[in-house]
């Protein structure tokens, strides 16, 4: 259980440190910027609606549609998709209008986190969302 909690964690490492890079962000500041910002506040919530998007998208994927019901499992799949395109267009718009990188106050690592984790929201929300139509449809079909 730990091996893939690392793996995971590196890869979302590697793809906040490739979006930062992306947007021209990736160099550390001159100067660093302590405490609670109001763009770091807007990149941390982000971020944790990113999060929790991902969390109930991979429950309505991993959930059997025969045990819980498709009503469950869509809502899920419907929650995770808003959620990951809130978080997504809040983070690339904290990218988008930051003046520095890292350690510059701005929230860039919480915009990155945000906008990786966004997508990946979006991506199990619309998976879960296509395996409960294709169940829906019935087994013969």
């Amino acid at each position: 259980m730990i091996l893939p909690a690392l793996a995971g964690a590196a890869l979302l490492a590697g793809l906040v440190h490739t979006v930062l890079v992306a947007a021209h962000v990736s160099e550390p500041a001159a100067t660093t910027v302590h405490g609670l910002t109001a763009r770091r506040l807007w990149a941390t919530v982000a971020a944790a609606l990113a999060l929790a998007g991902v969390a109930v998208g991979g429950l309505a994927v991993g959930r059997p549609a025969s045990r819980f019901g498709t009503e469950s499992g869509r809502f899920g799949a419907i929650v995770a998709l808003v959620a990951g395109l809130i978080a997504a267009v809040n983070g690339g718009l904290n990218l988008a209008i930051a003046k520095g990188g890292p350690g510059s106050g701005n929230g860039v690592v919480g915009g990155a986190a945000a906008f990786v984790l966004g997508v990946i929201a979006l991506a199990l929300g619309g998976l879960a969302l296509a395996r409960g139509r294709r169940t829906d449809l019935g087994p013969g079909t």
